[in-house]
């Protein structure tokens, strides 16, 4: 993390590193680690630092350089937490202004190593391909605690391309799904109809009427697994 990024956000906002460290209740020790890149900053302390400076976690993000990936690959995106009892994931973060280049990259090894990586505290070793995408729109809120906020950033897994063709476990996850002309979409599955290929999709706002969409014209798809929100928001 660049000590001087953070300081000066932290003085145009009219805070001490002393006040921030007392305000976030971050350890000194421990805060001075994650700015010396001693230390890979955690989820809790990264959201934490975003909540007092009163900034959202993706305009946060480019201050925190000392966050990179162990090495090349979905599964190669962990560090050493420390501890035994908890293991910290880099995950790749596709914000709004990425999903263009997403749709069109994500099978470009070197465009997904591009991308930024945010922390994300996990109790153990997780398998699999794991995104962080930021919701766009409000098209999943209708103010119940089922909603995500645009802005938020939500944790997704991949599901493998040879599921599609078995019924997903559309009652437990909501998705992510990529779709080859529509772009990223953050739906619920109401309905799949295996033999016909087809997704029906649904929107939590009322607004947004039911699509149907062709698997076939689907390039990833993901269950969305976590959601982690500015708490200064609501």
């Amino acid at each position: 993390m660049d000590l001087h990024k953070i300081k000066e956000l932290a003085d145009k906002k009219g805070k001490q590193i002393k006040e921030l460290i007392e305000e976030t209740g971050i350890k000194k020790g421990t805060f001075f680690n994650y700015m010396k890149e001693k230390t890979p900053i955690t989820l809790e302390a990264f959201l934490k630092i975003s909540d007092v400076l009163k900034v959202s976690p993706t305009e946060l993000l480019s201050m925190v350089q000392n966050i990179k990936p162990n090495g090349s690959g979905a599964q190669d995106n962990l560090v050493s937490s420390g501890t035994d009892d908890y293991t910290v994931m880099m995950v790749p973060l596709v914000n709004q202004y990425a999903y263009a280049g997403y749709l069109s990259g994500f099978e470009n090894e070197g465009y997904v190593g591009e991308l930024p990586k945010i922390p994300y505290l996990a109790d153990r070793q997780y398998k699999g391909n794991y995104m962080f995408f930021e919701v766009k729109g409000d098209s999943m809120d209708n103010g119940s605690y089922e909603s995500y906020l645009e802005g938020d950033l939500i944790l997704c897994r991949e599901v493998n391309s040879t599921f599609w063709t078995s019924k997903l476990h559309i009652n437990k996850w909501d998705f992510v799904i990529a779709h080859k002309e529509e772009g990223i979409l953050l739906k619920r599955i109401v309905e799949h109809r295996v033999e016909e290929g087809v997704l029906v999709l649904h929107s939590l706002n009322d607004y947004y009427e039911d699509i149907e969409i062709q698997i076939k014209d689907v390039a990833m798809i993901f269950n969305v697994v976590d959601v982690r929100r500015n708490r200064n928001r609501r």
